[in-house]
């Protein structure tokens, strides 16, 4: 069944799929005065990965979802990919995660039903990894396929991280390489090579495990992943959650070397500009710096992007510690700092 690409039946791809920033924040708005409901620890109020809430006996719950349509062509590597992002956002709350159900949206009309077992059969393979059921799900018959889950986990309330809780001069660290939005424009316009395909599958389907035990750390003040609104965006919700701002250093941000290669080609998501559009005001970035490149590697939509870290200073040993021990020994090097807020929410040196 390897004639059908699935790329090819999707206007999106990943979280690329994402509504704008702008659109999204009209969206949400509600007119609606919501009661306060005292257990929910985090929720709408601020843009965060997931859903907490307070089970009254010092653990929460969370509560997240996440789907998407293809960002590969490979049925298995998609369900596997689509579901390491799901529960990447109980990672980035700093949680253990523990059930899964599945969110299946197919067009029965156009692609086999056999595809969409090898979908599911990725996203098992993946829930096996993270020692979870995946333990039922709802289907639909729709115009693209999508995929993607629903996922619970538990923390203890003392460990549990949000994206708007950083401190200033907190060290920043990112445990991925930025770049995979454009790698994978690249497979979709079948402009990528063998080799980049396969490291290009194997970060997208990598779970950020390492965060449960970052949940640990006292002085890991704030996390998040970086997904569709790209490094900048997620930089921007953690700053300005914070009220404060960041100091981030270009030359020790991690890139995938194709991403370069392929941005020179000038290969590229178009969720790209719709990122910068909504950030671009709010981001300084030095003159000495090769624009071009960064204003398509800083928004680049991330899928199962890393995590961003924020952490004081004296934990940063303790930090670097549990990022080796997870393999991670690449992403030792902080990108950045948490400053003082100034006119620019993003300097980028």
């Amino acid at each position: 069944m390897t004639e059908f690409r699935l790329t090819k039946f999707s206007h999106g791809g990943g979280c690329g799929c994402k509504i704008a920033p702008s659109v999204l924040s009209s969206i949400l708005q509600s007119s609606i005065k919501a009661p306060e409901y005292k257990n929910l620890l985090v929720g709408n109020a601020s843009n965060d990965d997931a859903a907490a809430y307070d089970l009254g006996n010092g653990t929460a719950l969370i509560s997240t979802t996440d789907f998407f349509m293809p960002i590969v062509d490979d049925a298995f590597s998609f369900g596997k990919i689509a579901s390491a992002n799901s529960i990447s956002d109980v990672y980035a709350m700093g949680g253990k995660p523990i059930l899964a159900i599945a969110i299946l949206g197919w067009p029965i009309d156009k692609i086999p039903a056999e595809i969409a077992q090898q979908v599911l059969e990725g996203a098992r393979s993946i829930c096996l990894e993270a020692g979870i059921p995946l333990a039922g799900g709802h289907s639909i018959d729709s115009p693209e396929p999508i995929f993607g889950l629903a996922v619970s986990g538990l923390v203890d309330i003392e460990n549990l991280k949000r994206n708007n809780t950083a401190k200033e001069n907190d060290l920043l660290f990112l445990t991925k390489p930025i770049g995979v939005g454009i790698i994978a424009t690249a497979q979709k316009r079948e402009k990528i090579s063998e080799k980049h395909l396969e490291q290009l599958l194997k970060q997208l389907s990598t779970l950020n495990k390492a965060g449960e035990a970052l949940g640990k750390i006292a002085g890991v003040h704030a996390m998040t992943d970086v997904t569709g609104f790209g490094l900048i965006g997620h930089l921007t919700e953690m700053a300005e959650g914070s009220k404060l701002s960041a100091e981030i250093t270009y030359a020790n941000i991690p890139i995938l070397d194709a991403a370069i290669e392929y941005q020179k080609q000038k290969i590229g998501p178009g969720a790209t500009a719709r990122n910068w559009n909504s950030y671009s005001a709010k981001v300084s970035i030095a003159p000495n710096i090769d624009q071009e490149e960064a204003l398509q590697l800083l928004p680049d939509p991330q899928t199962n992007g890393g995590l961003l870290i924020s952490v004081a200073p004296e934990s940063a040993e303790e930090v670097i510690a549990v990022l080796e021990s997870f393999g991670l020994t690449a992403h030792v090097q902080p990108i950045g700092k948490m400053v003082a807020q100034g006119d620019k929410i993003i300097q980028i040196l």
